[in-house]
């Protein structure tokens, strides 16, 4: 998924001569923390309820508030992991879209990016998750793939992010497509890998199933 399939058309952004009562009556309409303001399709920052706030003037033109996150727009073309890194940088729950003549496209929330993301394949199959800890150095996923491929089962979707309390290292997310992980994480951690988190979907065995089934005649449930 890419910016220019993230916009949400309904929010509209706001003008450098609106007031700032038309600001907050939008940011509660559309359920956004900061609105966007663009004026002649160039963006100009961000202003949110904390900023119009802090200066108790709700007819104070938008465009002449210290605005925030003039900086946080992306391409049309940026894909979704970006997009999240730069609302993540910025502190900011909205991101800008410009086009390549920096004109602005439209503005894409962080809850609609992880809403498409929750409706990709790799997040809606079935399958285990199994989360490493490794060296950076140590890190391929070509081989960790392999391994896992050995066992019959293929890696659907990776994340990788550095362990906050130790920058030598990252912590390896994986989906993968298959519920039973036992054969995996023992071959993994045969080869010297460190699994420290196993998710898996299971079933209930038959003789676990059947005392669940007595309970609930029981209970007439």
């Amino acid at each position: 998924m890419i910016a220019e399939d993230l916009i949400n058309h309904m929010i509209p952004p706001l003008k450098a001569s609106d007031d700032a009562h038309k600001a907050i009556v939008w940011m509660e309409e559309f359920r956004c923390n900061h609105m966007p303001v663009v004026e002649d399709g160039k963006l100009l920052g961000f202003i949110s309820e904390e900023i119009i706030l802090e200066t108790n003037n709700i007819d104070k033109r938008v465009g002449d508030f210290n605005l925030t996150g003039e900086n946080c727009f992306v391409s049309t073309a940026t894909h979704f992991y970006d997009i999240l890194k730069i609302a993540s940088d910025n502190k900011l729950q909205s991101v800008a879209v410009l086009d390549d003549m920096q004109q602005y496209q439209g503005l894409i929330t962080v809850q609609d990016t992880i809403t498409s993301f929750a409706q990709t394949a790799a997040v809606q199959m079935p399958g285990g998750i199994l989360v490493l800890s490794m060296n950076h150095n140590d890190y391929s996923l070509a081989e960790i793939s392999r391994l896992i491929e050995e066992n019959n089962a293929r890696v659907l979707s990776s994340i990788v992010k550095e362990e906050p309390l130790d920058p030598g290292k990252i912590r390896l997310t994986l989906k993968l497509n298959q519920l039973d992980l036992s054969r995996i994480v023992a071959t993994l951690e045969r080869f010297g890998y460190r699994v420290i988190g196993r998710y898996q979907e299971t079933k209930p065995i038959a003789a676990e199933q059947e005392r669940i089934d007595m309970l609930l005649r029981y209970l007439e449930i």
